[in-house]
């Protein structure tokens, strides 16, 4: 087990390699806006910290945003896009009706103090990984340094939704498949699924796993039997407009008790599961759970890739006014 943090490290340090060739990767930097808006970390890090005083849901919600914009047609701002009488934007297809209202106001929130400050310079896109990171940070996950330069997209439309996110019922070659597509790796699906550790799931996420013809047996053999029993009693029935905790043991923690959670037999959604029950990715998921540092290493790398992810530049983008509007 001492040798595994090694192996995962080098495994990282491999994938980066390898990400830093996605198209307009090239354009980003860190302190990207030291010129031209010194203070909009700090201005976006305040706006998080209120969002998050007022509730717990600002941590997973605006989390889960930026999954959901960057496996959409690149890390672009286009998930923040309202549909109008002629678009069916992004956030209304049915793989993202279950984003949260606590993300968009946390970034359309932040947005508006940065134009505030400095106006026409800082995108959306940006916004969004800013106050991403800051959510992270501030719930005891890894604070790392930010790449910016990205602009907002030109287009945001719902048919560009299906099959692009990742399925709590795929199997793990199908997992696998829709992180490749992106530039991803098995080491970053390792290292971000650790995101469910805050956030609430719908139940009708997870409830095909729960019920058999006799209660507190789940269908789901991975799944351990006490916490099926927890799960039944707040998805009576199946209660698909149900919510329920990503993690019980540390719900407002970004932390690897994720990975203790799944060798336990206590991941929520199947694919969070399946990291354990695959011998693939079961050594990297043992060495993130014994090992804060490997993780806070692993996930930060992670993200960072992921907001390489399809970044416009050039005549492929703007930056927004508002960033639920176009310009």
């Amino acid at each position: 087990m001492a040798g595994r943090p090694s192996l995962l490290v080098a495994a990282v340090v491999a994938a980066a390699v390898v990400c830093l060739a996605q198209p307009g990767a090239a354009d980003l930097k860190v302190n990207y806006y030291a010129s031209t808006c010194p203070n909009v970390e700090a201005i976006v890090s305040g706006v998080v910290q209120q969002k998050l005083q007022a509730t717990i849901r600002t941590i997973g919600s605006t989390i889960r945003l930026f999954f959901h914009d960057c496996f959409v047609e690149g890390c672009d701002g286009s998930v923040l896009i309202d549909s109008t009488p002629g678009n069916q934007a992004e956030k209304d297809a049915s793989d993202n009706k279950s984003l949260a209202f606590e993300g968009f106001d946390t970034v359309n929130s932040a947005k508006a103090a940065v134009e505030a400050a400095c106006p026409d310079t800082v995108s959306c896109a940006d916004v969004l990984a800013l106050a991403t990171r800051d959510a992270i940070s501030m719930s005891g996950g890894p604070f790392f340094p930010v790449e910016l330069g990205r602009l907002d997209g030109l287009s945001s439309k719902a048919s560009s939704v299906p099959g692009q996110l990742p399925e709590p019922n795929q199997t793990m070659n199908q997992l696998l498949a829709v992180f490749k597509a992106h530039g991803l790796n098995m080491t970053d699906l390792v290292a971000l699924s650790a995101a469910h550790s805050v956030g609430l799931a719908h139940c009708s996420k997870f409830s095909s796993r729960l019920y058999s013809f006799q209660p507190g047996q789940p269908t789901d053999p991975t799944l351990n039997p006490k916490y099926a029993r927890f799960l039944e009693s707040k998805c009576p029935d199946g209660g698909p407009d149900n919510l329920v905790l990503m993690d019980q043991t540390s719900p407002a923690q970004l932390d690897n008790q994720y990975y203790r959670n799944l060798q336990d037999g206590g991941g929520l959604l199947g694919s969070d599961e399946l990291l354990y029950t695959d011998n693939r990715t079961r050594p990297m998921v043992d060495a993130l759970a014994n090992s804060t540092t490997a993780f806070y290493q692993a996930f930060a790398d992670a993200i960072v890739r992921l907001g390489r992810v399809g970044v416009k530049s050039g005549k492929l983008g703007n930056i927004r006014k508002q960033c639920d509007v176009f310009n």
